[in-house]
Order: structure tokens, then sequence, then C-alpha cells
């Protein structure tokens, strides 16, 4: 218990003095997590509006799909991309195995489900007298999404939150498809595993106080927003 303790006096010892390790993991985590979640948002809020507002053979059996992907193991999305970005894979050519870039798209991949799923459900729950409403008023398509989904940001918001906490928190796939290369693909969570197998405690315990920070930070800015 006393080297737990002693663990986590240097831990904040680390953070305060902003050592230079700890900030540059950090840095490279956020980055990796926050870039991976926006450009998920500018993929599935317009297809979940598609989705949602069109009917079409087996739409029952895709939503219900999508929800099931929810708990998509980070390890099998990890070897899928791994697949995919080997040299003997169809994208092998790019190069991209073992770099931020790569990571950032299995990231991509790992939150799709849950924000599409969440959007489509959160587009669901808006009261159809304000779709009705606006078709009577003679909207567009367009339009009658755009009221829509200012109706339901909030619960949309939501799914943004989720969907980032999925991302900053896996290890599998960062350590399949990144490698964990120190200075390059390391990021928090894949540093924690490596620095907890050497009985780095000092570090791992760092590490793990500031992924519990910019989760929280982050969750707050977000639910201020909703807020107002």
């Amino acid at each position: 218990m006393a080297e737990v303790w002693q663990g986590f006096i240097k831990a904040i010892e680390l953070i305060v003095s902003l050592d230079p390790e700890v900030m540059e993991i950090a840095g490279r985590s956020l980055m990796i997590s926050v870039t991976s979640c926006l450009l998920a948002c500018l993929m599935c809020i317009p297809l979940a509006s598609l989705i949602h507002f069109h009917k079409f053979p087996g739409k029952r059996i895709l939503i219900n799909v999508i929800q099931t992907l929810y708990s998509l193991p980070t390890v099998c999305v990890g070897l899928f991309v791994f697949v995919l970005f080997s040299r003997a894979g169809p994208l092998g050519g790019t190069n991209l195995l073992f770099t931020p870039t790569v990571m950032v798209l299995g990231q991509m991949i790992l939150i799709t489900p849950i924000l599409l799923g969440l959007t489509i459900s959160a587009l669901s729950g808006v009261d159809k007298a304000i779709l009705d409403t606006a078709i009577s008023l003679g909207a567009s398509g367009f339009q009658v999404a755009a009221v829509v989904l200012r109706e339901a940001r909030y619960a949309v918001l939501a799914a943004v939150i989720m969907g980032f906490g999925r991302a900053i928190s896996e290890v599998g796939l960062s350590l399949m498809v990144g490698g964990n290369i120190r200075g390059f693909t390391r990021v928090i969570t894949t540093a924690i595993s490596l620095e907890t197998s050497k009985g780095e405690l000092e570090l791992s315990i760092a590490l793990g106080i500031i992924l519990i920070f910019i989760a929280l930070m982050v969750n707050f800015v977000l639910n201020r927003i909703q807020q107002r």
C-alpha cells in the first residue's frame, strides 16, 4: 500500500511539473481522439439522418445491427485495420500502419456504431408534431431534417460524448495498429499498459489521472454547452 501511495505522490509531482514525456503522451492521445470523434461526427450525423428520414426494406434490421455493434471489441477493429493496412493487405502500399493516421481511422470505425445508433435514437425521440408542422409549412427535406436535428441537439451531443469517451479510453486497437512507439504513436492507454507491466507505477498513475481529468473536462464542457 505504501508503494502505491508513493506512486500517487510521484504522479502528482510529474503532473504539476509538466513532465515533458507525460504532456507529450497526453497531448497526442487527446489529438487522436478528438480528431477521430470530429471526423466520425461529420460522417455519422448526416448518415443517421438519412437512415431515420427514409423508409427502405431492412431498415429495422440495419438499426438492430448498428446497436449490436455498440459493444464491438476494440481488438476486432484493430485486427481488421491491421489486416487492411499491413503489407499483404489491400492498402499496404500506403505505409500508414503504425502511424497516428491509422489510429485515427481505427477509432473512427470503433465509435461509428455508437454515433450512428444514438443519433438515430435521438432523432426518433423528437415529437412527431414538430416534423408534421415543418412539412405543413412547406419545408424541404433538408429543412425538415435541420429542424429535427436542432430539437434533438442535446441527445446528439450526448452521443458525441459517448463516442469520445469510447475513443480516448480504448487500448487494444491503439496497441495493434499504432505499435506503442515512443514519441510517435504512444498514447495514454498504451503507455499505462506498458509502464504498469514494467512496474513503473508513478508514470502509470500520473497518466491514469490525466486520462480521467481529460475525460472529465471534455464532458464538463459539453455538458455546459447542453445546459445553455
